[in-house]
């Protein structure tokens, strides 16, 4: 960027910034005027705060009750559905006794974050203390909304981490301005995602407060995983919980420079009314989450009894490049569990793109005689929120199957037995002949339902996780046009298994931003039982219903040596990674008598049993592939950053 444009706009965001800039006593102004406004009747006046009984809070009672200091007793919830997901969040919230925490990335207002919204307002007038800490990037994207909640009752609170130029809403010039002249803040994000009742049952993973993360989206939605966990480790969630609340950059949303202006200037507005898309949907869930039979039956009877549990978690200080003696960073505590590994790591990551320290760690594991084997399942072109991420995972595939000895599973956009009610996806449920017609091996119903119609999508989202960056805002980080209309998934878990025998479910992506910009965190369970049913499915996901194989191509009859030497070359390179022929590709295995089952890419009958599908099958080939080879081409330099 030009040096005198550079500056125009960092001098433009500055003087911007400072126009609408409250001083400190306007915003205690602004503070008193919430204040004052905030609700101090509560609703009831019993000890629990007439907290609904739930099979899911009674885990927690369990679990205490079964524990010595020795020997901790937990009961961990695999929650893989994202209908699942939300149930539990919403029953737990109706079980709180006293406290519900809070925190997350990315807080909308559709209709799944509506709903958990109402459902903490109606705990806290029941006399729950809730606290609400949301990421600013991507914060309740309404000053109404914000400035109605800071007024809203006396035992709900609510703050905003890191805000640049401290408002909650961000326009252009203030995106501008913080990256030019705030970089390395404006890119440290609290990717952190918790939500925590009484202290004793938590529920933390990839999954924000957006219906595409709860299968509530008509367009597009997110393939998750969450663990709820109930017992002692909870109260290590409660520890790291309150050093983000009281963190310096943990900012009171009645002192944010634009929300408190509306205060001052229109007081405290009322919440604005609910206008829910599907009403309907969201009553049906309001129903079963008091239903306690349909709870303990979908959930509770699911849960499974573990030992020792550990909350691995950053702290703000991450921010500071400062690490305290006692705490858990994520990071270094995940290398240490895949450095242990001695048979197998199973990686599932929605962006493979790995820093300069995580190559080596599985170079060295590459090493050793016999190396563990690595299997990745993560997106493909076609199933990405994020085709500027996928492109530098494109660009290193021979470095990852080759010198990693990696196998890699890229997930479909359509696939066929994922854990998602298809049905629920659309208001009167696919057609009795798109049912049939895509009725997958398992039963499930197939994806290409979505082009009859039916379906009404919610809105244009801006679906990523890495919005800080440019190049990750508008068209450019929107899912690709694909060759076939449907409700399409897109993988968001973050989990991994060692050696079948560790399992670890949280918010990491494996990636350089996870490992030096956001805070991050994880549960990790020491219990065979839960690593082999985690495992299994994350195995699910790699199934060729559900993903296509990424192998080596088979090799050319001539110039074979010549061809892969010269990719090889210009893989190096930082820039100008233009050679055409890629070392790997995409294939869809082909059953047959003799290709009953799928074998793994370095069989010899793996070309036999194997189509080569293409670089980016799916993909509506045309402007975006050119745009993401370019990426390939020039993008190594944004790594560190994606």
């Amino acid at each position: 960027m030009n040096p005198l444009f550079r500056g125009l706009v960092v001098w433009l965001a500055l003087s911007c910034a400072a126009c609408v800039s409250l001083s400190e006593t306007q915003r205690n102004r602004a503070a008193s005027i919430a204040v004052a406004a905030r609700s101090h009747v509560v609703d009831c006046s019993a000890p629990n705060a007439c907290a609904q009984p739930s099979p899911l809070r009674e885990l927690s009672d369990r679990a205490v009750a079964e524990s010595t200091t020795q020997a901790p007793r937990h009961y961990a919830l695999i929650l893989d559905r994202g209908s699942d997901a939300l149930l539990a969040r919403i029953n737990l919230i109706r079980s709180a006794r006293s406290r519900i925490d809070v925190q997350t990335y990315i807080f909308d207002k559709d209709d799944s974050a509506r709903l958990v919204l109402d459902e903490l307002l109606a705990a806290s007038r029941r006399g729950v203390k809730v606290r609400l800490l949301i990421d600013q990037l991507s914060a309740i994207p309404d000053l109404g909304i914000l400035a109605a909640l800071s007024g809203s009752h006396m035992n709900f609170e609510i703050r905003i981490y890191n805000p640049s130029f401290r408002k909650a809403k961000l326009n252009y010039f203030d995106y501008a301005g913080s990256v030019l002249c705030c970089f390395r803040r404006f890119n440290q994000r609290m990717h952190t995602k918790l939500i925590l009742v009484d202290a004793a049952v938590g529920i933390t993973g990839g999954r924000n407060y957006q219906d595409d993360y709860f299968d509530w989206d008509a367009e597009y939605n997110f393939r998750d995983r969450d663990v709820l966990v109930a017992g002692p480790a909870a109260r290590e969630m409660a520890a790291n919980f309150e050093t983000f609340w009281t963190a310096r950059r943990s900012i009171p949303v009645e002192r944010l420079n634009d929300v408190g202006r509306k205060l001052l200037k229109e007081g405290v507005p009322a919440m604005p009314p609910d206008a829910f898309l599907r009403p309907d949907r969201v009553a049906a869930l309001s129903a079963e989450a008091s239903d306690q039979a349909q709870v303990r039956e979908r959930l509770a009877q699911a849960a499974m009894p573990v030992g020792a549990v550990k909350y691995i978690a950053d702290l703000p200080q991450k921010h500071r490049r400062e690490r305290p003696a006692n705490a858990a960073p994520a990071v270094p505590e995940l290398k240490t569990l895949i450095a242990g590994a001695r048979s197998e790591v199973l990686i599932q990551t929605p962006y493979l793109v790995m820093s300069d320290a995580a190559q080596d760690l599985f170079r060295e594991l590459r090493q050793r005689k016999p190396p563990p084997q690595v299997t990745v399942s993560t997106n493909s072109l076609a199933a990405t929120d994020n085709a500027v991420v996928y492109s530098m995972s494109f660009k290193y595939k021979r470095r990852y199957l080759r010198e990693f000895g990696f196998r890699i599973y890229e997930y479909k956009p359509f696939p066929e037995d994922a854990p998602v009610d298809y049905a629920a996806l659309m208001p009167d449920g696919p057609p009795i002949e798109i049912r049939e017609r895509f009725r997958g091996p398992s039963g499930s119903i197939g994806p290409s339902y979505g082009s009859t119609g039916a379906g009404e999508t919610t809105r244009r989202l801006q679906r990523t996780e890495s919005r800080p960056s440019f190049l990750s805002s508008g068209a450019a980080s929107e899912p690709l046009p694909l060759k076939r209309a449907g409700v399409r998934l897109g993988l968001h878990a973050k989990s991994m298994v060692i050696d079948n025998r560790i399992g670890v479910i949280g918010t990491h992506n494996f990636d350089p931003r996870s490992e030096n910009y956001n805070t991050e965190s994880a549960v990790v369970i020491d219990d065979a039982a839960f690593a082999q049913a985690l495992a299994a499915s994350i195995r699910r996901d790699t199934s060729p219903e559900n993903s296509w194989v990424i192998a080596p191509r088979a090799k050319p009859p001539v110039l074979s040596g010549l061809d892969y030497s010269l990719g090889k070359v210009s893989e190096a390179l930082p820039l100008f990674d233009l050679w055409p022929w890629r070392y790997a590709t995409s294939y869809q295995f082909k059953p047959g008598p003799d290709c009953p089952v799928p074998v793994p890419s370095n069989d010899p009958a793996f070309h036999r049993c194997y189509e080569a599908v293409g670089d980016f099958p799916e993909v509506n080939v045309g402007p975006k592939w050119l745009y993401t080879r370019l990426l390939t081409a020039f993008g190594a330099g944004l790594v560190p950053i994606l």
